[in-house]
């Protein structure tokens, strides 16, 4: 009877507790789905502290990775962790990528799959006090006055 009852406190208390995170079940799903279909899954990833990833071939503090079957080995997609081993210019690199990084799951092939709201904490590029520097434009901005105009070029 003891027993009993500990095993409905417990279920009452888990009851009562914030329940875990949809992502990382979605996340798997969406992966199941990329394979089941042919597709090759990738993830697009907000770079934190707690990620490691070969970090030249991030763009703006984020990095998009082939989790494919084919790409990365030893994939393992826990609650809270996705640790793998892929190739870098035929280099293997072992990657640990927080769940919470995560801000897309999709096919590369047609784009399909599942984007996440990104959670407030403040990523490795951020903290690093680097400004993303976009493309320059050499014209510089619009004439003030000005109309916009469109040309037709056949």
């Amino acid at each position: 009877m003891m027993a009993q009852e500990r095993r409905h406190s417990s279920l009452r208390m888990s009851l009562m507790s914030e329940p875990t995170s949809t992502k990382p079940y979605l996340l798997r799903a969406v992966y199941e789905w990329c394979v089941d279909n042919g597709y090759t899954p990738h993830i697009s990833v907000v770079i934190d502290s707690r990620t490691r990833v070969p970090m030249e071939y991030a763009r703006n503090g984020e990095i998009v990775l082939n989790i494919g079957p084919v790409a990365a080995s030893r994939l393992q997609m826990g609650n809270e962790i996705i640790e793998c081993t892929a190739r870098f210019s035929g280099v293997a690199k072992d990657l640990v990528i927080p769940v919470a990084t995560v801000a897309a799951i999709y096919a590369g092939e047609n784009g399909h799959g599942m984007s996440f709201e990104p959670e407030k904490k403040e990523t490795a590029w951020e903290a690093s006090g680097e400004e993303v520097a976009g493309p320059r434009d050499p014209k510089g901005p619009p004439k003030a006055g000005r109309k916009p105009t469109l040309r037709r070029i056949k």
